[in-house]
């Protein structure tokens, strides 16, 4: 039965970077948000800035979609079901028969149930992606544990301040990832979450800038301890590199190449999956010399022009800052700065 476990399916960024987690267990507390059936409910605050989590689906339809029991998402890539499926079209584990009916419904997890005590059912992890691995995340994003933000905050009426249990933050205002719940995210349909990061994925394409002379890449998120070494590694496969040139105040570096056609295959093929010394590096074309004589800016550009690095939101740039000018030093930026204003004259 599903109110029977020993311990809950969860990923590691719900789990928490403290290894210490202390856990509160109700045997069938609460039902199934997927199957409607009684199980055991887990109840633990991942870290001391974190919010108190808890299982939402049991084990049997965990496992039988391979996702967390709190967050449903995938155990191994840590994506949406239904950008998982989409990526595994054809692959018998990543569909599930969704029941109309109570019967029904009860049939089937019962059929699930007795295939996997018999050895039957497959679950667990699957074969590595490449689709999949571009988009994962290398590390746990434990951001995704803090607690929720304060509505009385946002409406400037928290009375709390310090005390208040949650985040005094304005949140980012984002009307596609309002309407969420459990089951379209399980079931892989009408994912806000999963849609935008299926048109991220269909339009993060890196093309090349019209300048025949653009030769250089350029390379975000370079920390201190990637050497030229391991740049060079990476990238000279695709054809002979001219220059290699680091910028660690910025995190970043610029790749040369000698030839534009394998300057254009590394970009091609290195865009969504760079990865130096397990941290994830973001690949682009920088601004040839032609196109910074007429403009003083960034030197770095997401392929057609403006500050667009990756091509994320198009060909438009992003917005320019204005700084004011200095005031000036000829008259007093206050009055009691003029001593002659109030009949204070110099001798």
């Amino acid at each position: 039965m599903s109110g029977q476990e020993d311990f809950p399916i969860i990923c590691e960024t719900c789990l928490g970077e403290n290894p210490y987690v202390r856990m509160m267990r109700a045997e069938c507390d609460k039902e199934c948000k997927i199957c409607a059936r009684p199980f055991t409910v887990y109840r633990w605050r991942p870290g001391s800035n974190a919010r108190y989590k808890k299982t939402e689906i049991c084990q049997t339809c965990a496992k039988l979609k391979n996702v967390c029991q709190t967050c449903v998402l995938d155990l191994q890539y840590g994506l949406p079901v239904q950008v998982r499926d989409q990526a595994l079209a054809g692959n018998p584990t990543s569909t599930l028969l969704q029941a109309t009916t109570d019967v029904n419904r009860e049939w089937s997890i019962r059929a699930a149930e007795k295939e996997m005590d018999e050895g039957l059912f497959k679950y667990g992890r699957l074969e590595t992606q490449n689709a999949l691995s571009k988009v994962t995340r290398n590390a746990p994003y434990y951001k995704r544990n803090l607690a929720h933000i304060c509505s009385f905050f946002v409406k400037g009426t928290c009375t709390r301040g310090a005390s208040c249990p949650y985040r005094h933050e304005i949140p980012e205002q984002d009307p596609e990832l309002k309407d969420q719940n459990i089951k379209d995210r399980y079931f892989g349909k009408n994912d806000p979450v999963a849609k935008k990061m299926l048109n991220r994925m269909s339009g993060h394409e890196l093309h090349p800038p019209n300048d025949p002379s653009a030769k250089t890449l350029y390379l975000g998120g370079v920390t201190e301890d990637i050497l030229e070494q391991d740049i060079k590694d990476a990238f000279y496969v695709f054809g002979e590199i001219q220059e290699i040139r680091l910028a660690p105040k910025s995190l970043s570096a610029f790749v040369t190449f000698a030839a534009r056609p394998s300057a254009e295959e590394a970009a091609s093929k290195m865009s969504n999956n760079c990865t130096l010394r397990d941290k994830k590096i973001r690949v682009g074309w920088a601004r040839s010399s032609n196109a910074e004589a007429g403009s003083k800016g960034n030197n770095t550009t997401g392929g057609a022009g403006g500050n667009d690095f990756f091509s994320l939101s198009g060909n438009a740039p992003f917005a320019q800052s204005y700084i004011p000018p200095n005031p000036s030093l000829s008259k007093p930026s206050y009055p009691s700065a003029n001593p002659s204003l109030f009949g204070s004259k110099g001798v």
